[in-house]
């Protein structure tokens, strides 16, 4: 089963239109007509022991910015975003996933993503 296509994702209140460019197996690639914002989704069914699944949602994002050690030069830089579902095979079906999701997101996001804000400036 495939995600809609395609997507938008909203960045500094921007809503950024996404449409699928790739499918294989377990994966579909979405990318940005000008190719700044990337999202992937992906199914990794565990090859060694066979007892895990794992489940990832990503995004990337690149832009033009002052070169850190030459200011005044432009570079491209990136960055990238996502979550992992790492599951068992069974003992969590997906409601119980996205509950402990959920719990997860609202930490995170709770007074205006402070944790977030706490964690990029290097907290832990």
């Amino acid at each position: 089963m495939s995600l809609t296509d395609p997507l938008t994702v909203t960045i500094s209140g921007v809503p950024i239109t996404v449409p699928r460019t790739g499918v294989e197996d377990d994966k579909s690639e979405y990318r940005s007509g000008d190719g700044n914002v990337t999202m992937v989704f992906s199914h990794l069914y565990d090859q060694g022991r066979g007892d895990r699944t794992r489940r990832m949602a990503r995004i990337d994002t690149r832009k033009i910015a002052a070169d850190w050690a030459k200011p005044s030069e432009n570079v491209e830089v990136s960055m990238a975003v996502y979550t992992v579902f790492d599951l068992p095979l069974a003992g969590y079906d997906p409601a119980e996933a996205k509950a402990v999701w959920d719990g997860f997101i609202a930490l995170l996001t709770a007074s205006s993503s402070a944790m977030v804000v706490k964690l990029l400036g290097g907290e832990s």
